[in-house]
């Protein structure tokens, strides 16, 4: 695949010229346009002291992106395994708590990620490590039951989405990773089927989530057969699973920009239609666009960014499943890409809706624009 030459690359940012003007100083909120549509716009966001310069409820600055934008939040890291069980004894839900309490305080509704992120490198240290015994099915199911059962009593109530199981599927060979918990359940079906069991019993009115980022673009094909032979196993075991969370992390990385949506797109119809086939809704749970190989040239990133984002968002808002969008992120001060796929030049990855100066960008133009143009969605 050749990359885009600079002609083509301005003459996709003139074409994005025309679709997203300059904003005024206060754009629509996203979260608004939404409503109106039977929808939510979110994102994620973290805990920090007071003031520290962070993707956080405590930085104004960002705190004021999520107040004019959001109606769902999720924490970014403080739900998951590693920070919420750093040892086996202790369970610090401090941060979480706050979090939570930000989110009520406003209105705004909260989704739970993840009760199990099922690979091993983002396991805490001592699971990886753990003894599970003499008889480690039993043990393993303690362990695993304890934690959701846990987390789900105290928050079933108030939060209103779980990513149950997250990314169990390894992309490279389609079947479900090995870690030390799903060595010592025997059987890794056992083990998610439990986890959503679980869930269900103890948050029965929440809406239970397989989240993964299996995506559009080449290369992702045994990754998405996995992740549906995943969910047809699901049914076919009566797993109760509400829908599926498709992370959306996607990037512009090259050739012909309309030409890889065109050749993406069929694949990715099919694979959709094959999900919402077998009765699940839709989310979009981490959105973000890796500009990693664009020029510098802000004006050319941010309008290819934009042109990608549009090809995307108008294929997913199509399928009336998909009610809650989520933004992996803000700001691009923020984005975890900065630190997890580098620019070359240093400088931010344009990959969120506002730049570094939280200033919108055309990007937040494409979600709003992709909002007031999707059909009701059914009550």
């Amino acid at each position: 695949m050749t990359r885009l030459t600079r002609r083509e690359l301005l003459a996709v940012a003139s074409a994005c010229a025309v679709a997203a003007p300059a904003f005024a100083e206060a754009p629509a909120s996203l979260n608004a346009l939404a409503r109106a549509k039977g929808m939510r716009f979110g994102s994620c966001f973290a805990w920090s002291p007071p003031g520290a310069d962070a993707a956080s409820f405590a930085n104004p600055n960002y705190a004021a992106l999520l107040t004019r934008d959001c109606g769902i939040l999720v924490p970014g890291n403080e739900f998951k395994w590693q920070h919420l069980r750093p040892k086996k004894h202790i369970m610090d839900l401090t941060r979480f708590t706050a979090m939570l309490e930000y989110a009520e305080a406003r209105g705004m509704a909260m989704r739970g990620h993840t009760l199990l992120w099922h690979r091993a490198r983002y396991f805490p240290r001592w699971l990886n490590e753990y003894d599970f015994g003499s008889n480690p099915p039993a043990e393993a199911e303690h362990l695993l039951t304890f934690h959701i059962r846990t987390l789900c009593r105290l928050y079933g109530d108030r939060i209103v989405s779980f990513d149950v199981v997250n990314e169990t599927i390894d992309e490279k060979t389609g079947l479900q990773r090995e870690t030390s918990l799903s060595k010592a359940f025997g059987d890794a079906d056992a083990m998610v089927d439990l986890a959503f069991h679980t869930a269900r019993e103890h948050a029965p009115r929440a809406q239970l989530v397989y989240n993964d980022y299996m995506s559009w673009e080449p290369g992702n094909e045994k990754h998405r057969a996995g992740v549906l032979r995943l969910l047809e196993g699901f049914r076919k075991r009566n797993v109760p699973v509400d829908a599926l969370g498709v992370q959306s992390h996607i990037g512009v990385y090259g050739g012909d920009l309309r030409g890889a949506v065109r050749r993406q797109e069929g694949e990715w119809r099919a694979f959709l239609d094959a999900v919402v086939a077998m009765g699940y809704k839709l989310l979009i749970t981490e959105f973000d666009v890796n500009d990693k190989q664009l020029p510098g040239d802000v004006r050319i990133r941010d309008a290819a960014v934009a042109a990608y984002a549009d090809a995307y968002l108008e294929i997913m808002f199509a399928y009336p499943q998909l009610r809650d969008v989520l933004v992996w992120g803000m700001c691009d001060k923020y984005s975890w890409l900065n630190g997890f796929s580098p620019r070359a030049d240093r400088s931010y990855q344009r990959a969120t809706p506002y730049d570094e100066k939280f200033r919108p960008k055309p990007l937040h133009g494409v979600f709003a624009k992709r909002f007031a143009a999707a059909a009701m969605r059914p009550a």
